[in-house]
């Protein structure tokens, strides 16, 4: 999902209205309108646009909040943020007693909708699941050409194979092709081995079939016998061919068209017009050989082989399916009386109670009301052990709840339950390419083409210096050359590990959106962290409290806690919680200013309050008050001890110092010593002071740090690590991260932190906890390794199969290749690279 930075709506990149890129980033648009506002001035909508907007991007100078639309004379727009003028208002609306002004009809609309929707700060909205228009129908796509979307079941034009849905549902029902091709094999199967069986009578000890049937008779019933198999069973294969060649994309099925229809076709003059044929097809006896059963067998082979072939791709998408299954049918709802009743989960709404009972699963994501209890998280996380849960605890849905029953609250549904949300992110980068894929493409490309020169160069051979019957021997060489090969075994070398690869990572807590980044991951040899949110917490709390006279600590936490409720930053919610805590009133603010990096300005009870950085004090608001020295010797104190500070200033005078603490998450250390034992550089990376910073690194042993780096500043970093050849990958949790996350070869985001940084990453792991990122570094590794197996065994196979069915070893050995044992070997092909591809399910990470 992303956020209009216009009106701070989420949208869905898929569904969105438009999309604009500024500065090397993509943003998304609930309207057009949102979008043509955006286009006219780039650089002040971000900046101020709507309120509690996400930043992206680089700015040359200190972003400054627009005037109120008040002090403008007009009226914001809730919707979409525009300033409207009363007398100019397309409509108004009253809502709990205030009046709201709206730019067009269509936003006077929607707000009638739902106000509270936009009357939320952005950054508090639960995306509402998207909706489904009546009669949509699923999408379905190719495996290896992702690019091929179609509304119903059938062939890809460019490689020939079955389309399959592109979103993973736990429909059990085996696939419309699956069914059909079954029925296909069945059912030719039976006439396919009488073909055989006729044809080989001579070979048979104690057979009698020579004598009962002469050598004309036998070619008439294999006529009758193999033509339903070769043009009912295998219409498919010479459709697709036809189809190949209309849209000029040779592949798979063209060769086995062009191999089965030669030998059926062959055999069917043979059997109608001997005669007709050239002596060079006779054998010694004057006899003409046909080879209705080889045209049969093959046709049956490659029946079987789609068969095969289609159920092991279905295993493919067991992860998927089985992450499906977490979700419950039902949950236990408790209305506003008091009355439980179980109700359907999509019924279940935003906002609702829920009950949990001991044992049961978690219906969606929501937050811990009353009880206390333990969740098995595993099959989201990774992790085995449980999870304690007291109120106030976010709980996911499809989790398993312990042995305590616990009241929840909903907070999000449907498709936008993390659970749904991996499934689908998961579905997309499984239709991803990784650059290794390239390899098999460019030889794909040239594949089909040289096989069948290959097959014409055999056929001539064999026709100038091969022994009587010559033409014989050179149609069966040929046909064995086309039908050997198999260009599916290349294109489905990387995309089934891919696919089985990214459905292993999101059990192992390791949510890959984007298939480059499982590549490039394994070849990592440096990570930089971003401190808080990724190495901490993220929920930083208010520790300690200095002042200067006449201000006392109470005053100075109330004057600073009132600025801080209109900032976004964790540091900001530290301070207003202790604020809570200690039962402070908050008063009014006016003239809200943000100096990004820096800290916030404002107007608090006719005071003029500034809280930020010692620089902000010095630098923006030319503070020279002694007392600002004082607690700047303070803050030295302070930030030894990990904490990082905040300057309070009232009325251009230094007030007060708060020293908030973020703790390492618990998980953190043995993470850092796991990738310390891979021989991964780590370098963390921070706006927090140089102090504060060194005394989180000094606890988890890590010996390069950058602190005091702006938003900014972070990009620079990462670039400049790529300069000196490394390989770079980039964990943070923040919107000032997003930058950084989409500069480096592999962005990682946290789960637990903001939605544009998991759009801006190529992984995001799903808790936040980085033991998680050993685990998908292993998973990398082990996906690459498994695709070269797959890449090696579908050269090897094709490099020495096609030389030997054109016969190379038969000067030497006397050994031909039948095109039937081809036609075995090419289904072998495919199906071993998908069986590969399926041990990745079962790697240890």
């Amino acid at each position: 999902m992303a956020i209009d930075p216009i009106c701070g709506m989420t949208v869905d990149p898929a569904t969105a209205a438009g999309q604009y890129e500024y500065k090397g980033v993509p943003y998304y648009f609930c309207a057009k309108s949102c979008l043509e506002i955006f286009k006219a001035d780039p650089e002040r909508a971000l900046r101020s646009a709507a309120p509690g907007l996400i930043t992206l991007g680089k700015t040359s100078s200190i972003p400054m909040m627009p005037p109120s639309p008040a002090a403008q004379g007009g009226h914001l727009d809730p919707v979409c943020g525009m300033t409207v003028r009363a007398e100019d208002a397309a409509g108004s609306y009253m809502h709990e007693g205030k009046t709201y002004y709206f730019c067009s009809t269509n936003c006077l609309a929607r707000f009638r909708q739902d106000p509270s929707e936009f009357l939320t700060p952005p950054v508090q909205r639960i995306p509402k699941p998207a909706a489904v228009p009546p009669g949509s129908k699923v999408e379905y796509i190719c495996p290896m050409d992702p690019e091929v979307v179609a509304t119903e079941p059938g062939a890809c034009p460019i490689c020939g194979m079955a389309l399959e849905p592109k979103i993973v549902t736990l429909d059990e029902r085996p696939s419309p092709e699956l069914q059909d091709m079954a029925r296909r094999f069945w059912i030719s199967l039976g006439p396919a081995l009488l073909v055989m069986t006729l044809a080989m009578a001579d070979m048979i000890p104690g057979t009698k079939l020579d004598r009962i049937v002469d050598g004309p008779m036998k070619n008439w019933i294999q006529l009758l016998l193999a033509t339903p198999v070769v043009l009912w069973g295998g219409w498919p294969f010479f459709e697709r061919a036809w189809n190949s060649i209309v849209h000029r994309a040779p592949n798979m099925f063209t060769l086995i068209g062009l191999g089965t229809g030669a030998a059926y076709l062959y055999s069917v003059l043979a059997t109608f017009a001997p005669g007709l044929l050239p002596a060079s097809f006779h054998a010694a006896d004057g006899s003409v050989p046909v080879y209705f059963e080889a045209a049969a067998i093959i046709t049956v082979l490659v029946l079987l082989g789609q068969v095969l072939e289609l159920r092991a791709r279905g295993q493919t998408t067991s992860a998927m399916k089985a992450l499906l299954r977490l979700a419950p049918k039902t949950a236990r709802r408790v209305d506003k009386d008091g009355q439980e009743r179980d109700v359907p989960l999509d019924q279940v709404r935003v906002g609702d109670r829920l009950r949990v009972r001991p044992g049961e699963r978690v219906p969606v994501d929501a937050v811990v009301l009353e009880g206390v209890t333990a969740v098995d998280e595993s099959m989201v996380t990774g992790e085995s052990l449980p999870v304690e849960k007291a109120p106030g605890a976010p709980v996911t849905g499809g989790t398993i709840n312990g042995a305590g029953g616990i009241l929840i609250k909903a907070e999000r549904v449907g498709r936008d339950t993390l659970l749904a949300r991996i499934v689908q992110m998961v579905s997309d980068a499984q239709r991803s390419r990784a650059p290794i894929q390239r390899i098999a493409d460019r030889v794909a490309g040239y594949f089909v083409p040289a096989v069948v020169a290959v097959a014409m160069v055999t056929a001539i051979a064999w026709a100038l210096w091969g022994p009587e019957p010559r033409l014989a021997y050179a149609l069966v060489n040929a046909v064995a050359v086309l039908i050997i090969a198999c260009p599916c075994a290349l294109g489905l070398a990387t995309p089934m590990s891919i696919m089985v690869g990214t459905g292993r990572g999101a059990t192992a807590g390791v949510l890959i959106r984007k298939a480059e980044a499982l590549e490039v991951l394994g070849k990592v040899d440096t990570l930089v962290f971003d401190k808080t949110g990724t190495l901490t917490e993220g929920k930083p709390k208010l520790v300690s409290i200095r002042f200067v006279p006449p201000w006392r600590d109470v005053e100075v936490l109330r004057l600073a806690a009132s600025l801080e409720r209109r900032s976004e930053h964790p540091v900001a919610s530290a301070v207003m919680t202790g604020a809570e805590q200690r039962g402070l009133a908050l008063g009014p603010v006016r003239e809200f200013r943000s100096v990004t990096g820096f800290g916030v300005t404002g107007q608090v009870d006719e005071h003029s309050v500034a809280v930020g950085t010692s620089a902000l004090l010095r630098e923006e608001l030319k503070l020279t008050d002694p007392g600002l020295a004082v607690l700047e010797e303070e803050a030295t104190r302070l930030r030894t001890d990990g904490q990082t500070t905040v300057f309070v200033a009232v009325d251009g005078k230094a007030a007060g110092l708060l020293g908030v603490a973020d703790p390492v998450k618990s998980s953190t250390p043995e993470a850092v010593r796991l990738l310390n034992e891979q021989g991964v550089r780590m370098v963390m990376v921070t706006g927090d002071h140089q102090l504060t910073a060194e005394a989180v690194a000094a606890q988890l042993g890590i010996t390069e740090v950058h602190a005091g780096v702006l938003p900014e500043q972070k990009g620079r970093i990462i670039a400049d690590l790529k300069a000196q050849g490394r390989m770079v990958a980039m964990a943070g949790d923040g919107i000032n991260d997003a930058p950084a996350l989409a500069l480096a070869h592999v962005g990682i985001a946290m789960g637990t932190g903001t939605d544009i940084a998991m759009e801006s990453a190529g992984m995001t792991l799903v808790k936040g906890d980085l033991r998680a990122l050993v685990r998908a570094i292993r998973l990398s590794r082990e996906t690459m390794k498994n695709i070269r197996q797959n890449l090696f065994f579908a050269f090897v196979y094709n490099l020495a199969g096609v030389p030997v069915a054109a016969g190379v070893l038969y000067p030497f050995l006397g050994v031909l290749l039948s095109p039937m044992v081809a036609s075995a070997a090419m289904t072998f092909s495919s199906v071993s690279v998908i069986a590969n591809a399926l041990r990745l399910r079962h790697v240890d990470l």
